[in-house]
């Protein structure tokens, strides 16, 4: 089962400019033990931070139209700043390890992460369209 553990951004990360953002030592050295132990454990599977909504864009559907918008983007509560990815044997050990995640902006300030479980293809009905998609994951 994989799941990712996805880090909400907040409006002092957005405000800042990519070259301008210098992580908070103590966090940072925090997050790099705790990932340090995914990896141990062998349930680590990727983990990145994002750069600020200022250096993306959207893509806004609209029938056939498409329309790519510029960030920054003003609701921050609703944005990724980062993610870790791992894979487990039940959602109570995801669980486990979500709960030691550390606080992405600093102990005693408030945060959220939030874990969501990933689709996997035996969640899906028979299907050609499923049978497509098992095809690239086994040439990945």
């Amino acid at each position: 089962m994989r799941f990712m553990i996805i880090v909400k951004s907040n409006p002092e990360f957005e405000a800042q400019g990519p070259r301008n953002f210098q992580p908070d030592p103590e966090v940072f050295a925090a997050m790099a033990a705790y990932h340090e132990n995914l990896a141990q454990a062998g349930v680590l599977l990727d983990a990145n931070g994002l750069q600020p909504s200022s250096r993306g864009w959207r893509v806004r559907y609209e029938g056939e139209r498409r329309t790519v918008i510029d960030g920054p983007f003003t609701e921050s509560k609703e944005l990724i700043a980062g993610y870790t990815l791992i894979q487990v044997k039940s959602r109570e050990e995801a669980l486990e390890w979500a709960r030691r995640f550390p606080n992405p902006v600093g102990m005693g300030k408030p945060a959220e992460i939030e874990v969501r479980q990933l689709f996997e293809m035996e969640d899906f009905a028979p299907s050609p369209e499923v049978e497509r998609f098992r095809k690239l994951e086994q040439a990945r």
